[in-house]
């Protein structure tokens, strides 16, 4: 009867064993995820993940996305990490051509719309998106009687001159989304060009930083400086409402996103070449897919999840805007003339 007992005990103890190794499937794994300085989540989120997978996600943030991607493209073959997050469509071609990546086709994707999913080899899987696009000060514009500008060319009118304060494209990742909007809209060749509009630009006091944070938080008039108008993100005036101190119950700032005036940017995740642990760089690909993570997204990082089924925070439905018609540029486009066209940007604009 004994024998019985401890037999049936160490039956249901190995059935345990078992079942709780079903469950963390990954126990004991470090999976190294290298991402942008911008990288932000809640930690239940994350937390949760690991408790279930038995993982743990260590993380190595390396600068902006360029340098990142550089980073990663030295370290091919021994990768600093796993899974790399946050290459953005503006340098995704470069990526790809070093053939960093190796192909994981999500079961998530499903949902997730076509025109997000740029590489048809599934190197990388699309995770959040937003729109680089001008915004203006409200209180700015109402006080001054001043119509709002639903047009790039617009900008070049006296009424706007020294309003307008844009990042170099050479040193920042929304400087170089919006010169790619006017190499969209006026393109290269004819009578009037992108480096046409730029001279009228310039003409009209258009005054150029290094960075977002220079144009936003020093120059913008939101921040204290002279110009109601800067180049930021159509998901920054819910940013504005969310963060406001004391809270506000109207938008401080607006996004223009009339046709023609912002440039779409998509974010992607892929899984590093080299890679240890590609089943592990699977399940956090999903993880980044999945409705806690895109769920969590929007008021950490201000981006709009892919998946089109995750409810937005009240914050986002009320202020930010998406872009019906943003300006497209291919990626494969945008490595070949990149840089060429952020010489004849700087030829024309800052000399």
């Amino acid at each position: 009867m004994r024998n019985r007992f401890w037999n049936t005990l160490i039956l249901l103890l190995v059935a345990v064993t078992v079942i709780h190794a079903q469950a963390r499937p990954f126990e004991g794994v470090t999976l190294r995820l290298i991402t942008h300085d911008s990288f932000a989540f809640t930690e239940d989120v994350l937390t949760a993940f690991e408790d279930e997978t038995g993982m743990t996600v260590e993380i190595l943030r390396a600068g902006d996305a360029g340098t990142m991607v550089n980073q990663s493209i030295l370290s091919k073959g021994n990768p600093l990490a796993d899974v790399l997050y946050g290459v953005d469509n503006t340098f995704l071609s470069r990526a790809l051509e070093a053939d960093i990546f190796i192909p994981y086709r999500s079961p998530l994707l499903e949902s997730v719309a076509e025109e997000f999913i740029l590489d048809p080899e599934y190197r990388v899987t699309p995770i959040d998106y937003g729109d680089v696009a001008l915004n203006y000060d409200v209180a700015y514009f109402t006080d001054n009687e001043l119509s709002i500008p639903q047009s790039l060319a617009e900008l070049t009118d006296p009424i706007y001159s020294g309003l307008l304060v844009v990042e170099n494209p050479a040193t920042s990742s929304p400087g170089l989304a919006f010169l790619l909007t006017t190499i969209g809209v006026f393109g290269e060749t004819g009578d009037y060009t992108y480096l046409d509009y730029w001279q009228e630009l310039v003409a009209n006091d258009v005054l150029v930083v290094d960075d977002w944070t220079s144009a936003y938080y020093g120059e913008f008039t939101l921040a204290g400086g002279d110009r109601p108008l800067v180049v930021s993100y159509a998901s920054s005036p819910p940013a504005e409402v969310f963060f406001a101190d004391p809270p506000v119950t109207e938008a401080l700032t607006g996004a223009i996103v009339a046709d023609g005036t912002a440039f779409r940017q998509v974010e992607f995740a892929g899984i590093l070449r080299g890679t240890e642990q590609e089943a592990a760089a699977q399940a956090f690909i999903d993880f980044l897919l999945s409705e806690p993570f895109q769920a969590d997204m929007p008021l950490n990082m201000f981006v709009f999840p892919v998946k089109p089924d995750v409810q937005l925070p009240d914050v986002f439905v009320d202020y930010a805007q998406v872009a019906q018609t943003p300006v497209n540029v291919s990626y494969t486009d945008i490595e070949t003339h990149r840089e060429s066209w952020i010489q004849a940007w700087t030829e024309t604009t800052l000399r």
